[in-house]
This record gives structure tokens, sequence and C-alpha cells, in this order.
């Protein structure tokens, strides 16, 4: 099921903007949400008529005239990634050229956001790379949804708004009443996400300890709080293969957790995920509509709730559109 938030969104009027009339195109990654974003906004989507020559090359042509205007371009980098990027660069690129007031790419799920530094000698660091591209590409704002590490929102040299979805799911989590509530990181990486969820719902906090073998393989080696008879929530950013957080679903149980709950921004879910986490008795994978989920994952007994991010995106936009401050929605 897909939650709604019933938030308005004020839209005070395009002379409260100094960039022109509010404009937004969306890519094909994530039409569903870019349809929600504009319902809330009551501004229409521009077609940018993306097209696909016969050698899988992208083209755009679009239909609007965007002269002066303040663009906002929805395009989240999911599966297929590179598709999906390349896109957003030709579009960007498009509204450049069609001299565009101001071009914002909104990016709610950051691709290749896993290597934002270097663990080993001779690799890249691809999201400082993927950033650059952007940029270069004709983005003069970003505006991103819990980013895998908030270092990535250095490597813009241009404005950048980070939201957070964690208000969205406290606010879920109130529904289920939900007994002696923990909220647990899946590792110390996770704290801070953690943290803002467990402040919300006033909770306490366990921490997950995990090691990565040669052949990449993780291993999750303790739990360290108190999980025992308690309904226990871990809250991720990512779920793409579902293997380590159905490994530490099963050591929460393993330790006496009551129920376990997976509340995560991005479902990603390849192949198997869905199956690996019920296995692991999962009771509920709380997830928001960042990215597209495939239908077939979503039958009449699914486990998967959505939460729609598309109030909060669309209160963003109209606030960075008409100058107003972005940090306030989190106050």
């Amino acid at each position: 099921m897909i939650g709604r938030l019933t938030t308005a969104v004020e839209f005070t009027g395009e002379e409260a903007s100094p960039w022109g009339a509010l404009k937004l195109i969306a890519g094909s990654a994530n039409p569903e949400l870019a349809e929600r974003i504009s319902e809330k906004l009551g501004v229409p989507l521009t077609d940018p008529r993306l097209r696909h020559f016969p050698d899988g090359e992208i083209n755009v042509k679009i239909e609007d005239s965007m002269r002066g205007h303040d663009v906002f371009v929805i395009q989240p980098t999911s599966p297929p990634v590179n598709e999906h990027l390349m896109e957003l660069f030709i579009i960007l690129d498009a509204l450049r050229r069609a001299s565009a007031g101001r071009v914002t790419a909104v990016i709610p799920y950051y691709g290749y956001a896993r290597k934002e530094r270097k663990t080993q000698p001779r690799e890249p660091i691809s999201a400082k790379l993927v950033a650059n591209f952007i940029t270069l590409a004709g983005a003069d704002r970003l505006l991103l949804l819990d980013l895998h590490a908030e270092a990535i929102e250095g490597f813009f040299d241009v404005p950048t708004d980070h939201l957070s979805p964690h208000r969205i799911v406290a606010d879920h989590l109130r529904t289920l009443n939900l007994q002696h509530l923990t909220i647990v990181a899946p590792d110390a990486g996770g704290g801070r996400r953690a943290e803002a969820v467990a402040n919300q719902l006033q909770a306490p906090i366990a921490f997950g300890y995990k090691r990565r073998s040669a052949d990449d393989e993780v291993e999750v080696i303790a739990v360290s709080g108190d999980v025992k008879g308690r309904d226990c929530v871990v809250v991720e950013d990512i779920i793409t293969t579902g293997s380590t957080i159905s490994k530490l679903a099963q050591a929460l149980h393993k330790q006496g957790a009551r129920r376990v709950f997976i509340a995560a921004t991005h479902p990603v879910l390849t192949g198997d995920a869905v199956e690996r986490l019920k296995r692991a008795d999962v009771e509920q994978v709380i997830v928001t509509d960042s990215v597209p989920i495939a239908r077939e994952k979503l039958g009449p007994d699914s486990m998967i709730t959505i939460l729609s991010v598309a109030p909060l995106l669309a209160e963003a936009i109209i606030r960075v559109h008409e100058n107003r401050s972005v940090s306030e929605l989190f106050r």
C-alpha cells in the first residue's frame, strides 16, 4: 500500500520567485512519483520527449520554451542506473542550451553513492565523479533525499539541499502500536540515521556489528542494546539484495526480539530480496516511493508498505523556487 501525507503545499505565487515561472520535467526513472509531485504543486509536467535511436542512444526534445524559467528535473538514478544517469545528463544539457533561468536536479535516489571514499588502493570515488558530471551537464542546484553518506553533499560545487524522510517514517511507526520499541542501526555508520528516527519517537537505540570477509560476504557478528521482548525497527537507507539486513533480522530474533520491522528509504530490491526478508521473519518492510518497485513484488499479501515522499519533495521545491528556507522543514 502507499501511504500519502495530507500536508498542503503552500504556493504563494510566481511573484515570490526571482527565477521566473516554475516548470517541472521528469525523466523515465519514476514517473509515478513525478505525477504525485506535480499533483501536489498544481504544476503540470513538461514532456521532455525522451526517445531512443535504434542503437540505444537517448534523444530529448523539450516541448515548451524554457527560457528564463525555474526548472526542476525529477529523476532518481535508480536501476538501470547508467540509463537513468544518461537521461538526466542529456535533459540538463538541453535545458542549459534552452536558456533556462535556473535548473535544479531533484534526485530522490542517488546512484553510485556507495563509493564515496577509497577503501582500497586504485579504487575510484564514483560518487564524486557522478557529482561532477551532474553539475557539468547543467545543474545549478540539487535536491537530494537520504544520501548513503552525508559527505556526498559536499561533492557538489553548487547549492545542495539534503532532505530527510525520517519524520514521515516516524509518523507511520506511531500508527503500528509497537510494544517496547527499539530502533536499530545496522552498523555504526547508520547511527545518525537511526538516531533521527529514535529522537522522533523517544525510543532507545541498538547497534548491529558486521564483518566483511575476503570474498565480500557480510557477517553480522553481534547486536548491542536491549532487544529482548521488544519490537525492533531497523532503520536503513537502501535495501538492495536484502542479504545483510536479513542476517541482522535473524540476529535480532536470536537475541529475543518480539518482532522485527525494516524501515528503509530506497527500495532497490534486486533479485530475491523480498523472499530473503520473508525467510528472515521480518514483520513489515516500510519504504518510500523514491524509486519504483516492480509490481510482482507488491502482491495482495505483500509485506511492503510504501510511504510517499511527494509532499516532502513538493514542499522543498516550492521553498527553493520562492527562495525560502528548506531547513525549516525539519524543525
